[in-house]
C-alpha cells in the first residue's frame, strides 16, 4: 500500500514560537489518521502545511507523491480542506456556495449543479439550499463546509477539527459521510478534539506536543500502553485531589494522572481489580474523602491522552497561529 501523504523533518516557526519540532508523519491510501495535541501543539500548522497553505521552514512532504512546495497547484487539484472555522461566502445560498466550488474546479455547469443537490440532501441542508448562508446557524455553516471540501470527491482529505459546532446527531452523521468515503478510496487526515471520534474512525493516531510526535499506534495499541483496565476516582471537591492521587500512588503501579478540571484521579490496576477497589474505598473513607464516583474502566483515549500531555483533551481551546 502507497503512503498518500507523506511528511519529513517538518519545522515551522513564528518568530521565537516554534510550532513544529521536526514533525515526521505518514498516511497510507485509504486510511484515516488522527492528529490529536494540546492547545499550540502543532496540528492546524500541520495541517495548512500539507495544504499550501503555509511553507515549512524546513523539511519535505508531499501529498499523492506531489511536493506540497515546489507544485501547491497540483496538490491542490486533488485534496478537499475543511478548516476549523467554515469557510462559506455568506451572501450567497448554499447551492450557489456548492456549485461555484465545482465550477471553480473545472466540473462544468451541469455536474457542479447536480453534485451540489447531492450533498445538500447528504447533509441535511436540502431545504435550506437556497437561502443565504447568513442566515444559516452556526452548525449548518459547519456542515456546508464540510461539503465543499467533498465537493469533487478529492482522493485525499483534510479536516481540521470537523465535527466541532456539531450536535450530536450532526456530529454521528458527519462520522457516516467520513466512514463512507473512506469505503470509496479516500485518504483522510484529521484532528480532532474528541476523543471518542478519534477512537471510532482513525486506523492510526499520531499524539502531538510541542511540534514533536510523542506518541503514535492504533487506538487499542496507545490504549493498551496506558493499561487496560484502570481505576479512576472522581472527587467532589477539588482540594481533595492531592490526597486521593497520594492514596492512588500508594496502590498502584505507578504516578495517578490527575485531572485537575474533572477532579479525576486514575492510574493503573495492580492485582485484582476488585481487592484494589475495596481497599481505595477504605483508605479513602480513612481520609475522610467521599469519592462523587469510584469505578474501574476500561482504559480510553482519555486515559492516553492524559498521561502523554498531563492535560485533558476536552480542556484544550483550539490552536492559535501567532
Amino acid at each position: 500500500m502507497a503512503d498518500a501523504i507523506i511528511a519529513q523533518g517538518l519545522v515551522k516557526r513564528y518568530g521565537t514560537v516554534i510550532a513544529l519540532d521536526g514533525l515526521d508523519l505518514t498516511v497510507p491510501e485509504g486510511t484515516v489518521l488522527g492528529l490529536l495535541g494540546p492547545n499550540g501543539a502543532g496540528k492546524t500548522t500541520t495541517v495548512r502545511i500539507l495544504t499550501t497553505l503555509l511553507e515549512p521552514d524546513r523539511g519535505e512532504c508531499t501529498v499523492g507523491g506531489i511536493d506540497v512546495v515546489r507544485r501547491p497547484q497540483q496538490v491542490r487539484q486533488i485534496i478537499g480542506l475543511s478548516g476549523q472555522y467554515a469557510a462559506v461566502d455568506e451572501y450567497l445560498t448554499g447551492s450557489e456556495n456548492l456549485e461555484m466550488i465545482g465550477r471553480l474546479h473545472h466540473l462544468g455547469r451541469g455536474k457542479a449543479r447536480e453534485r451540489a443537490r447531492e450533498l445538500l440532501e447528504r447533509f441535511d441542508l436540502a431545504e435550506a439550499a437556497n437561502r443565504t448562508v447568513k442566515t444559516y446557524s452556526g452548525g449548518m455553516r459547519r456542515r456546508l463546509d464540510l461539503a465543499g471540501a467533498l465537493v469533487t470527491s478529492p482522493p485525499i482529505i483534510f479536516l481540521d477539527e470537523p465535527t466541532t459546532g456539531l450536535d450530536p446527531r450532526g456530529r454521528l452523521g458527519m462520522w457516516d459521510v467520513i466512514s463512507e468515503r473512506v469505503r470509496a478510496g479516500s485518504t483522510l487526515l484529521l484532528t480532532t478534539q474528541y476523543l471518542e471520534e478519534a477512537d471510532q474512525l482513525c486506523d492510526d493516531i499520531i499524539v502531538i506536543d510541542k511540534g514533536r510526535s510523542i506518541a503514535h499506534g492504533t487506538p487499542d495499541e496507545l490504549k493498551r500502553e496506558v493499561g487496560g483496565e484502570r481505576l479512576h476516582v472522581v472527587l467532589a471537591d477539588r482540594a481533595d485531589t492531592d490526597v486521593a492521587a497520594q492514596i492512588l500512588a500508594d496502590l498502584g503501579p505507578e504516578l495517578p494522572v490527575v485531572d485537575h478540571e474533572a477532579h479525576d484521579v486514575s492510574t493503573a490496576i495492580a492485582g485484582p481489580a476488585p481487592r484494589m477497589l475495596i481497599e481505595a474505598v477504605r483508605r479513602l473513607d480513612k481520609a475522610g474523602i467521599e469519592p462523587r464516583d469510584i469505578a474501574v474502566r476500561t482504559a480510553t483515549l482519555d486515559d492516553v491522552f492524559m498521561k502523554l500531555t498531563g492535560q485533558a483533551l476536552h480542556g484544550a481551546e483550539r490552536e492559535t497561529t501567532p
